[in-house]
């Protein structure tokens, strides 16, 4: 039996393991004075439309757990990149979620674990973390009114929702209504003027990243 990849010790990608081939991820880590016992997970959004772990809005939420002390977790679902197979319209893409998440628990198993992900990814988080020990959901614009959202349930963690209220992607009454009815509620950041990818708001995003889940961080590491 081949034994599991090692998490990183310092910044940069890597190839692991999936179930539709190798998955390529990239992990990035805070500054050591400021590390903390937590590792952030971020899905991108939808492949088909151009959607990768290089995404402004993902790298922005990188950026943000980063700075928080969590090292941060990216990868490409399925035919994205370097990673092998084909698009699977959410199916497999929560597969390779769960590839990723199960090598981080058991990479970093005493680190808080932590899921995110912005619009279609967000699905797919929201899906995964129905399976994981997740202790922080974040999830930005939920494709709410185009995707499925019937088996997904409210996650017991802490949760934060940020939604542009100009979304020309997600209508946001959707989505709004859809957060309204769960139980336990989400925190939800409502930004206004802010369309789908947040163009000339993703420092606005940042902080409302930062600020929604400043009260669940995780101890330092020292």
């Amino acid at each position: 039996m081949t034994a599991p990849t090692p998490f990183p010790d310092s910044a940069g990608t890597l190839l692991l393991p999936g179930p539709a081939g190798l998955l390529e991820v990239s992990v990035d880590l805070p500054d050591p004075a400021e590390a903390r016992r937590g590792i952030a997970l971020i899905c991108h959004p939808h492949p088909p439309e151009g959607g990768t772990m290089h995404n402004k809005v993902v790298t922005m939420a990188r950026r943000a757990f980063t700075e928080l002390g969590l090292a941060s977790v990216r990868f490409n679902f399925r035919g994205v990149g370097q990673s092998e197979g084909g698009y699977d319209n959410g199916r497999g893409e929560v597969l390779d979620l769960m590839a990723v998440a199960n090598w981080v628990r058991q990479a970093r198993p005493d680190d808080d674990f932590w899921l995110a992900g912005f619009s279609f990814g967000a699905w797919v988080a929201l899906l995964g973390a129905r399976q994981l020990p997740v202790r922080q959901v974040i999830s930005i614009a939920p494709p709410v009114g185009m995707r499925d959202f019937s088996g997904v349930l409210p996650p017991s963690c802490p949760w934060l929702v940020i939604q542009g209220e100009n979304d020309e992607v997600v209508e946001p009454g959707p989505v709004f209504a859809w957060l309204a009815k769960q139980d336990p509620a989400p925190t939800v950041v409502r930004m206004p003027e802010t369309g789908h990818f947040f163009h000339r708001r993703l420092l606005d995003l940042r902080g409302a990243i930062k600020n929604g889940v400043r009260r669940n961080l995780p101890p330092l590491r020292a």
